[in-house]
């Protein structure tokens, strides 16, 4: 017996040793299912409005057209 058939008795054993587990079909739907809950933070104030007026204190504007949503 070479090693190549030697190493795929070995395989085939592990794959084949003990109870195969098998899984509720009800309690595996329900795993696959999407979370029907949100997470959603409330904050005082947007995050990206914040930054972007400390971007607009380091440069300048080469146009007004964003000056409407300072």
């Amino acid at each position: 017996m070479d090693k190549k058939e030697k190493l795929e008795q070995e395989i085939a054993q592990i794959l084949t040793e003990g109870e195969i587990e098998r899984e509720d079909p009800q309690e595996a739907a329900r795993k696959r299912l999407p979370h029907k809950q949100e997470v959603r933070i409330q904050t005082q104030t947007d995050p990206i409005v914040e930054e972007t007026k400390k971007f607009r204190e380091l440069a300048e504007e080469v146009d007004d057209r964003y000056d409407k949503y300072s």
